[in-house]
């Protein structure tokens, strides 16, 4: 039977929020083996003085294995 971690995580990018959820996992994937799941908890954006939405941020809780 596997046993799993949840940490949470915050990401940005200025090209979307699919984007910034893959920069999390790419990021986590670098230190963490055995990634398993992300779930997005929250997304927000920033928005310039133009009124332009310039960046995409999530909260997301990340899953993985814990091994022996």
């Amino acid at each position: 039977m596997a046993v799993l971690k949840v940490i949470e995580l915050m990401a940005e990018s200025t090209e979307s929020w699919e984007d910034a959820t893959q920069i999390a996992v790419t990021k986590a994937s670098k230190s963490l083996k055995g990634v398993k799941s992300v779930w997005v908890k929250d997304m927000s954006a920033t928005v310039d003085a133009k009124g332009k939405v310039s960046g995409y941020r999530v909260q997301v809780k990340l899953s993985f294995e814990v091994k022996d």
